[in-house]
């Protein structure tokens, strides 16, 4: 327990260091999927390493931060070696929750996108269960079939992929049984009869309190090898976006600009013209009254009540330009992509009014500050 505690606060701690740095995540955010099988054999009690145990198993998790996760473990267990037949093709199957923290993260700090090699550490508990058509071992375990586990491993994980969203990893554990009773009696097959020294698992059975105990005689080692796909996230990405937290007192004086830009009175520019202009050509003057300044959420490119309220003021007819802009937090790619869609989002949403839109694009970051605008030039 004292154990357990211990990683839970590590854990805490983890949380807390990375919670800053990274853009929020929305509910399905940094979700994972990923299989995985290998080989187990008992730790103690027999020659190490030989009567190997094939198993299987499917992997789900969500990481809350780059350094902290928890996933949803599933294995199913094939052989009896070196136990008495189930006489199932299954011989048991355990079912994890497991903590992850990403110790490469957690030391080293999260650079924008996962390393090529990490490394994790695992805790969890978990409930394994037994399956038989033998009745004599049935008739043994009758009350036994279903036991308390926990698991600790570590992980060596590979990230590849244009934006490292697949994962393969190898894991090496130790997975201990709760007995949960004094004694458990099995079957042997050399004696052809029940006996004390063992469980149903084939774990000896030194624990005699009646409670859960991490006994090293009732645990087997195994190692697994895996793979992980990550799905995207609603920032486009498949991991973890750092931002680069702004302070409030800069925000505050860009909203006052813009709002010092929308109270203005017109002020006449005129627009410079390099060829020589026809004595009938009039030359289009431009306004501060001509132009709509439309701000967007962080990393959104959603409109707002008071954007849309603001575009509604564009009569329809009226002809436009419409130039998206984005902030400096993220990489190029992603803030360019984002300028783009800020753009198209108020271009679909004038069209939709009978607005002509001439031109719709996203120029990425403009500037050293935040600008997550889109500005519309009312002809």
């Amino acid at each position: 327990m004292k154990k357990l505690v211990l990683l839970l606060a590590a854990a805490s701690m983890a949380v807390s260091v990375s919670a800053q740095t990274v853009a929020e995540s929305k509910t399905f955010d940094n979700i994972y999927v990923g299989i995985n099988g290998g080989v187990a054999t008992k730790t103690t009690g027999h020659k190490w390493l030989s009567d190997l145990d094939p198993n299987f198993g499917v992997r789900v998790g969500r990481y809350f931060t780059p350094v902290f996760g928890l996933a949803v473990e599933g294995n199913a267990y094939f052989s009896n070696k070196p136990w008495v037949s189930t006489g199932t093709a299954v011989r048991a199957t355990n079912v994890s929750l497991l903590g992850t923290v990403n110790l490469s993260n957690w030391f080293g700090g999260y650079k924008g996108e996962p390393r090529v090699f990490e490394v994790s550490a695992l805790y969890g508990l978990g409930w394994a269960h037994l399956f038989t058509n033998n009745d004599e071992l049935k008739n043994a375990t009758e009350n036994n079939r279903n036991r308390m586990t926990s698991k600790a491993a570590l992980n060596f994980a590979f990230n590849f992929g244009s934006q490292k969203q697949w994962q393969v990893y190898v894991e090496p554990s130790i997975n201990f049984a709760f007995l949960g009773q004094s004694r458990a009696k099995s079957y042997d097959a050399k004696e052809m009869k029940l006996v004390e020294t063992h469980d149903e698992y084939g774990y000896n059975s030194y624990s005699q309190s009646g409670q859960p105990a991490y006994n090293i005689h009732n645990s087997f080692v195994q190692l697994n090898a895996g793979v992980v796909y990550k799905f995207k996230n609603s920032t486009g990405a498949h991991n973890f976006v750092i931002v680069t937290p702004r302070d409030q007192a800069e925000i505050d004086a860009l909203n006052a600009q813009i709002n010092e830009l929308r109270n203005r009175k017109p002020e006449v520019i005129t627009k410079e013209i390099v060829k020589e202009v026809p004595a009938k050509q009039v030359v289009k003057e431009i306004n501060v009254s001509d132009l709509v300044f439309v701000t967007f959420a962080q990393g959104k490119s959603v409109l707002t009540k008071e954007a849309k309220a603001a575009l509604d003021a564009v009569k329809s007819g009226s002809h436009v330009q419409i130039v998206g802009t984005a902030s400096p937090e993220g990489s190029a790619a992603l803030n360019q992509r984002l300028s783009e869609n800020r753009a198209k989002a108020v271009a679909e949403y004038l069209s939709g009014r009978g607005v002509i839109v001439d031109a719709a694009e996203g120029k990425g970051v403009q500037g050293n500050t935040s600008n997550r605008l889109a500005v519309v030039y009312v002809k």
